[in-house]
């Protein structure tokens, strides 16, 4: 007779001895608490050179009480204003054009345009507010195509984004203006934004490395070495003093380090990750959102704003990251940004169109953006310069001698109707998104 009673204790006791291993195996994982003494006695340590250079640099702005005090001044909208009329009173003229608008509510509200969309239907839709998708661009490069583009949202009832991305070389901008003008932009718009540094890895810090042609010397680190984290710090403190620049990109584990402790020193620094770092599955996203929160604030906050996935990535990456994000206590602190739309050339295989996607993980994961970095597929491979991500690292010198400027402004408005695009295609679903908030919003 077969002895079920004998098996099942036989089972029973090998499930026992299977559950007392993957414990005993999970429990080693714990770090100890002499390993983070360590750490902290390596941060404190009056003789960490790594620590003292950062330190200098930050007393030589006057420490970071006076840091925050003055970037609150220099980046008052009053204050760029002013600025900007003695500079360039065209800009200016621009922006008072924008300002003028905006206070009049001549941009179309949420309301309006998802009643233009779905018609009476709207009014008795539930739109999933809290997990509202930031529509974001990259890269607004050039102040008159961001012009152009707020001309033809008001024109034609279009939403302006709620974050834009800028690449663009910040010793030229700063020279030419656009620097003042789209910092003043973004506040008048309410939208969020992200500078690049110039020490960013294209500047010549890495001596063997050139442009595309030693891209492949590239693949082990984007050239920030030796001092360059340090001079990366000085860079940003200068923008963030003189302009009021807060968000920046970063790509370079070592200075995502020294963003974490600018910030917890008491420098009210922001930083979004590149999507060149590589966050192409969840345990590296872990890694991420770990420092993070080891190097937050008492009051939980961080300085990585946000960070881009890699372009691999699926949903059940991004599901299993928001995961963690949570179980971090990050995710209202940390956005995670993804690539919808790609350029057409120089960074992914095409076709590339994330939409889908985006509309089956929307409802489930919050604080995300929906990133456009090209145009609809069906636009952009039919231009005769389609979108170029190597087009970012050019001089606006080059661009004009070329005579290629207008392609930059027509590849920049395609991004923009594809940003729109998916917006209409979230309201259809019952979704919401954050377009600028100052012109965009809710009610009649």
């Amino acid at each position: 007779m077969f002895n079920h009673f004998a098996v099942y204790h036989l089972c029973s006791g090998h499930m026992g001895e299977e559950l007392s291993m993957s414990v005993d195996m999970r429990n080693k994982l714990l770090i100890d608490d002499i390993r983070l003494k360590e750490i902290n006695n390596f941060l404190i340590n009056p003789n960490n050179k790594l620590v003292n250079d950062l330190l200098a640099v930050i007393e030589k702005y006057g420490g970071p009480e006076e840091i925050n005090n003055k970037a609150k001044e220099s980046g008052k909208l009053e204050n760029l204003m002013k600025r900007l009329k003695e500079k360039n009173p065209s800009y200016f003229k621009d922006l008072e054009w924008l300002i003028e608008k905006r206070d009049k509510g001549a941009f179309i509200t949420i309301d309006e345009y998802r009643k233009n969309i779905l018609g009476d239907k709207a009014d008795s839709m539930d739109f999933k507010e809290d997990y509202a998708v930031t529509l974001e661009i990259s890269a607004c490069q050039y102040f008159y195509a961001f012009m152009a583009e707020t001309r033809q949202a008001l024109k034609n009832k279009e939403l302006m984004p709620g974050r834009f991305i800028r690449v663009r070389r910040m010793k030229e901008q700063e020279e030419d203006d656009d620097l003042l003008a789209m910092t003043a932009a973004m506040q008048i718009l309410g939208a969020s934004w992200c500078e690049t540094l110039d020490t960013k890895g294209t500047d010549g810090s890495n001596i063997h490395l050139g442009g595309p042609e030693t891209i492949t010397g590239y693949f082990g680190g984007v050239g920030q070495p030796n001092d360059y984290p340090i001079k990366w710090v000085e860079e940003f403190l200068y923008y963030y003093t003189n302009y009021g620049v807060k968000q920046v990109l970063n790509i370079n584990p070592g200075t995502i380090f020294l963003g974490y402790l600018l910030h917890k020193i008491g420098i009210d620094i922001e930083f979004k990750i590149s999507v060149y770092l590589g966050n192409d599955n969840p345990y590296a996203v872990f890694w991420t959102l770990m420092a993070a929160r080891l190097f937050s604030r008492e009051d939980g906050s961080t300085s990585l704003i946000g960070f881009n996935f890699s372009n691999s990535v699926n949903n059940w990456t991004i599901e299993l990251s928001d995961e963690i994000r949570k179980s971090l206590g990050l995710e209202s602190y940390v956005r995670f940004e993804h690539h919808i739309l790609e350029t057409w050339k120089s960074i992914v295989i095409q076709p590339y169109d994330r939409r889908d996607e985006l509309l089956e993980i929307a409802s489930k994961v919050k604080n995300i953006s929906a990133k456009h970095e090209g145009a609809e597929i069906a636009v952009d491979s039919k231009r005769e310069h389609p979108t170029d991500i190597l087009d970012y690292f050019r001089p606006r010198k080059e661009i004009e001698e070329k005579g290629e400027m207008n392609y930059m402004i027509q590849n920049y408005m395609d991004k923009h109707e594809a940003i729109n695009n998916t917006a209409r295609a979230l309201t259809e679903k019952g979704l919401s998104f954050i377009a600028a908030p100052n012109l965009h919003y809710r009610g009649n």
